[in-house]
């Protein structure tokens, strides 16, 4: 059986190469591809079903990333030891690649559509996420569907003040700005990532930087496609039209439709006019409609919804809910809401509310990482929760979904750049953003008040965040625009752009934007930018209103935790042969303890419900590790008797010498009597020899007799007589 292996390779401009391969693997697919960096290898293909289900106005793409264990030599955990379902990584990843392809399908393309990239092979250091767009695009652009792509999708990253595409992971701990940016040959229709609170002007190099890489790796996309053959795509016809309906929509429609965009009503209420609208339209074309034609007025009514809203902003600059274009909704906030928790707030901006808690857990309450890439532990939880009922919906439960992962992620990427050291706040942190209400950016709304809540708790970040979602309306025959700051739900789902910023006064630390439109210059973005910058400066002021800095102590009902680093020589002292010292410290004193060793140091932390209990702890483990000091003086207590002397221990686990010679001015000529085990005895360190052990001396802190020191000073004199001889000789 021959193979009809086509392979090609893109440079990265540094010796580092990406091969992409089609013909040999997953055939029956209606594109598949494989691409290489190093031992890492992704698996992508793509399926796209004929025809389309009836009654469908949209594309129904699905988008999947799964790692297999596999690829790293590993077996899964769990009982089943098999991949189950995709983990919040593989879900963040499989967002990142659908954001980007699904903008760039065909408006009337219906057809049901799969796309599957799988992690094959494994490099430690090679990242899959930066591959995963270019495979997906790849195994498209090899298929007969349509697509008005290719795309590409690069990680960009600062190290060490350059900018780098696709950095090696083991270079990302000194990275100051981290972006997953995609695009098309022409423009860039994703961005998502963290930094180390930048300037706007530095985001837009850095994806300008991207862009250039994206250029190169869509080129060698479409040779594939030449070399393949497919530059023909297939036919479809997914949409009937009926044009004098359409007119009939407009014109019976229209006027209504602008004028409620204009009147500033609520949400529920603009809603509820809008369906009037419609009614009273549909019941002008008879009864017992068709379903083709009920399909068709609703699609077209929603057409002239979009137009409606979208002229009244370009044509007279006034937005659903009467503000400019510039304008924040009205804000308020609460700090101390929920007296139980750790730390809590309210955040409301408009319509949409968040309720958030903060928790400070231990050591033993950090996420354990199982994944065949990453794999580890995380002290730092974000969780995003969107209830129907915050929309005035009814619907049920059905888990944590894609959306609530993705909004999370980027309001933990928001507010992990302010958190303090491990060393300076040892807690592992959990913060929980229930969204109460929602018309307009809830992730936001979730990074402010997840920041207030922080500061509730007495975390002490280095600065506040705030977040805003900014919005574009654009018209490319007029060149008309307008950016939209604060954007509404409306105003995201009719509008062209959803471009989320946060940061502090000092800079950016994550953004996440969605094009939905061609064309949009960096004069625009750079414009987007600047006006997203007062916004959040705005937000911040307000913020700050309720508090603006963390406060000086955790609440009272706030367990206590202490860390501290020891000497690595000192780790298993602590521990115990068998862990029974540490076990006994924990039962006698009520606190959690935990010891790992870290860069060549044993990191301590002590978890306890009281103060009494983590004080108790800390000194014995400090007792310890301590090192003893020529001069110091112990109150120490006798271990055994030899017959030249006692073990006195000083400190936990270390004994020293006290020779018979130096438990008092008088000679002994015995031990017997003198001590006994048990007994309690002050005594000053005198010495530590090179092979540490310590000399002890009880007689140095007595009174010394009068005849002795006479002896002494004759002694002394006699030595001095001796040497003036010896000198003169």
């Amino acid at each position: 059986m021959s193979l009809n292996v086509i392979n090609k390779s893109i440079d990265l401009g540094d010796g580092r190469i990406i091969e992409i391969e089609t013909g040999k693997l997953a055939k029956q697919a209606d594109g598949s591809v494989v691409v290489k960096q190093g031992n890492t290898m992704l698996l992508a293909t793509v399926v796209s079903n004929k025809e389309a289900r009836e009654g469908v106005d949209f594309l129904p793409l699905s988008v999947d990333y799964q790692e297999k264990y596999a690829a790293s030599g590993r077996i899964p955990g769990g009982f089943l030891r098999r991949e189950a379902r995709l983990s919040d990584y593989e879900v963040l990843i499989s967002r990142l690649v659908d954001r980007a392809l699904r903008p760039l399908f065909p408006e009337d393309y219906h057809a049901e559509t799969q796309v599957m990239i799988s992690l094959i092979s494994s490099d430690e250091n090679i990242m899959p996420d930066a591959l995963a767009g270019l495979a997906a695009s790849a195994a498209i652009a090899v298929s007969d569907i349509p697509f008005n792509g290719p795309i590409s999708e690069v990680r960009v990253a600062k190290i060490d003040g350059q900018l780098v595409i696709n950095p090696l992971r083991s270079d990302l701990e000194r990275a100051t700005l981290e972006f997953i940016v995609a695009g098309s040959e022409k423009d860039i229709n994703m961005v998502e990532g963290e930094s180390n609170e930048i300037q706007e002007s530095e985001l837009v190099e850095a994806i300008q930087f991207a862009h250039e890489a994206i250029k190169k790796q869509v080129a060698i996309q479409k040779e594939l496609t030449i070399a393949t053959g497919k530059t023909e795509k297939r036919t479809y016809c997914h949409e009937n039209s009926d044009l004098e309906l359409k007119d009939k929509v407009y014109a019976a429609t229209y006027d209504k439709v602008y004028a409620v965009a204009k009147a500033q009503l609520p949400k529920h209420e603009r809603s509820d006019a809008f369906a009037t609208i419609y009614g009273d339209f549909e019941a002008t074309l008879g009864e017992e409609l068709e379903d083709s034609i009920v399909f068709l007025a609703k699609k077209y009514f929603h057409d002239v919804q979009y137009d409606a809203v979208r002229n009244l902003l370009l044509n007279e600059n006034v937005r659903l809910d009467g503000r400019n274009s510039k304008q924040i909704r009205p804000i308020w906030s609460e700090i101390n809401y929920l007296p139980s928790a750790h730390g809590s707030s309210v955040f409301t901006r408009g319509e949409t509310q968040s309720l958030t808690t903060v928790t400070l857990g231990s050591k033993d309450d950090e996420q354990m990482i199982d994944g065949a890439f990453i794999s580890g532990y995380n002290r730092f939880m974000l969780h995003y929760n969107f209830p129907a009922f915050s929309t005035g919906e009814a619907r049920p439960n059905r888990g944590v979904g894609r959306r609530e992962v993705g909004h999370g992620n980027l309001a933990m990427r928001a507010i992990k750049k302010v958190l303090p050291s491990e060393l300076e706040n040892p807690y592992v942190i959990r913060i929980v953003s229930d969204i109460l209400e929602s018309n307009g950016s809830s992730s936001m709304a979730t990074v402010c008040a997840g920041t207030l809540a922080l500061m509730d708790a007495g975390v002490k970040i280095s600065s506040p965040v705030s977040g805003i979602a900014m919005g574009l309306i654009s018209d490319e025959k007029t060149g008309k625009y307008a950016i939209l700051s604060d954007i509404l739900g409306d105003e995201d789902h009719l509008g062209d752009m959803d471009f989320k910023v946060t940061g502090t006064k000092n800079g950016i630390t994550a953004c996440q934007m969605d094009l939905k439109v061609n064309g949009l210059s960096y004069e625009v973005l750079t414009e987007a930018l600047n006006q997203a910058k007062d916004g959040r400066l705005h937000i911040l002021g307000e913020m700050e209103k309720t508090i603006s800095a963390p406060r000086e102590d955790y609440k009272p009902h706030t367990p206590r935790i202490v860390a501290f680093t020891i000497d690595k020589e000192f780790i298993g002292a602590v521990i115990g042969p068998g862990g029974k010292i540490i076990q006994e410290m924990q039962r006698e004193t009520g606190a959690t303890i935990s010891i790992e060793e870290k860069d060549n140091k044993g990191v301590v932390q002590v978890f306890a419900s009281n103060k009494d209990s983590l004080d108790s702890a800390v000194s014995r483990i400090k007792a310890i590790v301590v090192k003893p000091e020529v001069g110091e003086v112990y109150e120490g207590k006798v271990k055994s008797i030899m017959p030249f002397g006692a073990f006195v221990e000083i400190l936990p686990g270390k004994d020293g010498l006290l020779h018979i010679s130096e438990i008092d001015w008088k000679r002994y000529e015995s031990m017997d009597g003198l001590f006994k085990v048990g007994d309690e005895v002050r005594v000053k360190l005198l010495d530590i020899d090179k092979q540490g052990k310590l000399k002890l001396s009880r007689k140095v802190l007595l009174p010394r007799p009068p005849k002795e020191e006479n002896k002494e000073k004759k002694e002394k004199s006699g030595d001095e007589t001796s040497a003036e001889t010896k000198t003169a000789e």
